[in-house]
């Protein structure tokens, strides 16, 4: 459902988080690594997120990526950065025309998909996540 750049842009912030509850701050190398990402792949999605205010970065030997370790940030606000709103408004099949008046063929079916994963993505926190990771209830690589 998400786009191969979403994809990794959450699994990266999950990680920053993580590492931030431990007062860490990874650079792109250890992002990369630890989501089984290509690192320049990397480089331009957290480059993307810091420049919109997801995710924090500090430059220097000691800098790296990191969140505040109270961060309210939802799912939603990555995926809106990364891939926009399209895929909680956007036709299901890419048709340019697609509404309730002139439907695609799955409009309906798939306007029912949409409203729950909004709905998911809006009401979790990255830190409720990245909390069931540092528990190990959850991981991002084999």
């Amino acid at each position: 459902m998400f786009s191969k750049a979403c994809e990794y842009g959450i699994r990266s912030v999950l990680f920053i988080a993580e590492q931030s509850q431990l007062d860490k701050r990874p650079n792109i190398v250890e992002i990369a690594k630890a989501v089984d990402s290509p690192e320049p792949f990397t480089a331009k999605i957290c480059q993307q997120l810091a420049r919109a205010g997801i995710i924090l970065s500090k430059k220097g030997p000691n800098g790296g990526f990191y969140l505040e370790k109270k961060s309210k940030l939802t799912l939603a606000e990555i995926v809106a950065c990364i891939d926009g709103d399209s895929i909680f408004n956007g036709c299901s099949l890419g048709l340019p025309e697609c509404s309730a008046e002139h439907p695609c063929p799955v409009h309906d079916q798939f306007n029912e998909v949409r409203k729950g994963l909004k709905k998911m993505c809006e009401n979790t926190t990255v830190m409720q996540l990245s909390e069931k990771l540092r528990n190990g209830e959850t991981f991002l690589k084999l």
